[in-house]
């Protein structure tokens, strides 16, 4: 991008020639087995480019430019470089924390200005020019504020070239024709598509005209979400070979910030196509509907709920003897409110158990604390005084609407349905949510669904065939092994905490692309000696990997502890923005602090987990009565602390409190972790 048009036209051709024979002929192409046995380059006048090839493609790596006074050998090892940068992050002292001078990267200055030239050729918007041309050094461009970190990270790149082990550990991006090169440089052309792998690649249209629908599952970074996305671009043009132009298809998923992100990945994978394209929360679709039903819900809000559920348990008169009335009393005085409330919510609603009869036969997978006859009619007992109470009050709470909706939509009382309906994450869907999206889809081929059990943190799992008859995946289930996001120290370093929290237990090969340093777990006592840690590790990692704050995220329990830690980080130099879900924007500049929860389905080069010290995490969560309760509290929340480790694609920090006696501050095995003494 940044070479004059006379040099461009040169290199053209050159990948022309590529393009017709990509293999060495020990004149202008040669490979380079002393560095990697698959890497080739090519002379191009004062240039070499850099590829490796494996029919049918092509991977341009790099361009150099050579030097008068350099030969090729030295370009060559130059390029090669290193393959894991060296993160090393001090161990907080018991009184006070300082890190060490050599912690502090040294002032690195920029190779050649920044000039408005140079800009204009990197297809830089000119209002940025005024903020970028001052800058002198790599630091002042890390930390450079109101630029969006796209924007920062091409000048990034183009000042500080990767070396070819980080390049080739990059995910591909695929060109349809070789003259998109050219309109990539002159800005017709906004991006290039990631290309996905071979084993990904078959399951983008695999089972499309089977007889029901298809569920994808895999490991997180395994590129579950990215397919889903491709899926959609492949239903479109499978309805468009039937003569259809009035395309309705529907993409869900869980959280708000999956959905801004999908969205964005949409625009660029569909272009105009996108309008054929629904994305919401499948709790957004729930409200829609009833909405359109002419039933607009009062939703209750977390602290309502609880409210009501207090009041709801003294007002309740039990059945039966004496005896039975005071065993039922106890059972509901030994269970956690948290406890009685997804029993309520998520066994009797959730699956739509409209007697008791129903409930005392119910399975209740996931749930670890028995209960007998005589217990869940204590619990039905409870549930049935909520309802009134909501009844009269005229509010229903999520999981009602969501089952409300699906009567609704089962009754047949709505027919605009979706030629086709994409379910991402499913497994923190609950029964009536997709039951609903059963039901508003025309054909059950055309229903698509991922999901991974593991990452599970909303739900406590089901069985996919109590939920609907026709979500029965026989012969049409899938697993993908290869992890393209996290590097395998990350990926098992987070398996093996997760552990005793797994819920698919089963025993499938991982495979991983990528390679790097160890995470990092370190204890701290107090605020201050976190912040020292997180701004040494930022500092570090951004250096090492030459990436911009935006790459950059700080995964926190708490709305409260997020906010707390944006404020410290941007006090000491590092902007960094609190988002929550709705507001998340992945384009932004800074670091962002995001909740756990609303962590899933993203993803960051630099992450840390932090937060904890105020948080009921950092406990041994008294509230818990049983020990039953709390495995399944513990096993939910190690779930919810995995799926934060592993949103990590190269440098992860985790942050724990020095005292905890919390479970979910342990279980850090020096072989997987980096932890200082």
């Amino acid at each position: 991008m940044a070479l004059p048009p006379k040099e461009v036209q040169q290199i053209h051709e050159k990948i022309k020639l590529l393009e017709y024979d990509p293999t060495p002929d020990a004149k202008v192409k040669k490979q380079l087995k002393h560095l990697h046995p698959r890497l080739h380059r090519i002379r191009s006048g004062k240039y070499r480019l850099f590829y490796t090839f494996e029919k049918p493609y092509i991977s341009l790596l790099a361009l150099r430019r050579r030097d008068d006074d350099t030969y090729d050998e030295e370009i060559d090892a130059e390029f090669l470089g290193g393959l894991i940068p060296e993160l090393r992050i001090a161990q907080p002292g018991v009184h006070s924390w300082e890190a060490p001078a050599s912690d502090e990267p040294a002032v690195t200055r920029l190779p050649q200005p920044i000039t408005a030239e140079l800009l204009a050729r990197l297809q830089i918007p000119e209002e940025h020019f005024a903020r970028l041309t001052p800058l002198q050094t790599e630091d002042d461009l890390l930390n450079c504020p109101d630029v969006p970190a796209q924007i920062l990270d091409t000048v990034l790149e183009y000042m500080f070239p990767r070396p070819i082990q980080q390049v080739m550990q990059q995910p591909d991006l695929q060109v349809q024709h070789l003259d998109d090169l050219l309109r990539f440089k002159e800005g017709e052309l906004i991006g290039f598509l990631l290309r996905l792998s071979p084993e990904q690649e078959k399951y983008v249209t695999w089972g499309m005209k089977a007889s029901g629908p298809t569920l994808l599952k895999g490991l997180p970074g395994t590129g579950k979400s990215t397919i889903a996305l491709y899926r959609v671009r492949a239903l479109i043009a499978e309805l468009r070979k039937q003569g259809r132009d009035d395309i309705r298809i529907l993409f869900t998923t869980y959280t708000n910030a999956l959905v801004n992100s999908s969205l964005q990945l949409l625009e660029q994978l569909l272009g105009e196509d996108r309008r054929f394209v629904e994305v919401q929360t499948a709790d957004r679709v729930a409200i829609t509907l009833l909405s359109q039903a002419g039933s607009a819900p009062h939703i209750l809000g977390d602290s309502e709920i609880n409210t009501l559920l207090r009041q709801a348990i003294q007002q309740t008169r039990f059945d039966g003897s004496e005896q039975q009335q005071q065993s039922q009393r106890q059972t509901i005085e030994q269970m956690s409110l948290d406890y009685l409330l997804q029993e309520i919510n998520q066994v009797i609603v959730a699956r739509q158990l409209h007697t008791l009869k129903d409930y005392l036969s119910a399975a209740r997978p996931g749930r670890k604390l028995p209960l007998r006859g005589i217990q869940r009619r204590a619990v039905w007992s409870v549930f049935e005084t909520l309802q009134q109470s909501l009844s009269r009050q005229g509010k229903i709470t999520w999981r009602q609407a969501r089952a409300m909706a699906e009567a609704y939509v089962a009754q047949g009382a709505y027919t605009r349905l979706y030629d086709a309906v994409i379910v991402d994450e499913a497994q923190d869907l609950d029964p009536s949510a997709l039951r609903l999206l059963v039901h508003l889809c025309k054909q059950s081929n055309r229903l698509f669904i991922t999901a991974d059990a593991n990452q599970s943190i909303y739900g406590s799992g089901f069985n996919w065939s109590d939920v609907h008859q026709d979500l029965k995946f026989q012969g049409r289930t899938a697993i993908l092994h290869a992890n393209y996001r996290s590097t395998r120290e990350i990926g098992e370093a987070a398996q093996n905490y997760l552990a005793e929290g797994a819920l698919d237990t089963d025993n499938e090969e991982r495979l991983y692309v990528n390679n790097g340093p160890q995470p990092i777990m370190r204890r701290i006592q107090d605020q201050h000696q976190q912040l020292q840690l997180l701004v040494s590790f930022f500092r570090q990692a951004r250096s090492a990997y030459r990436m911009s704050s935006g790459a950059c995220a700080v995964l926190c329990p708490t709305i409260k502890a997020g906010r707390a830690i944006a404020e410290a980080l941007s006090q000491q130099g590092l902007e960094a923005t609190f988002m929550t879900g709705q507001e998340l924007d992945l384009k932004r500049s800074c670091i962002k602090v995001i909740t756990l929860r609303s962590a899933k389905g993203l993803e960051f080069p630099i992450v840390a987990l932090a937060g904890f010290l105020d948080s009921a995490w950092h406990t041994t969560m008294p509230h818990t009565s049983s020990d039953e309760e709390r495995e399944e509290y513990l096993s939910l929340e190690r779930r919810t602390m995995f799926v934060g480790m592993t949103r990590a694609m190269r440098a992860l920090l985790v942050v724990t409190p020095q005292d905890s006696t919390s479970p979910l501050m342990q279980g850090f095995d020096r072989q997987y972790w980096n932890i200082a003494e």
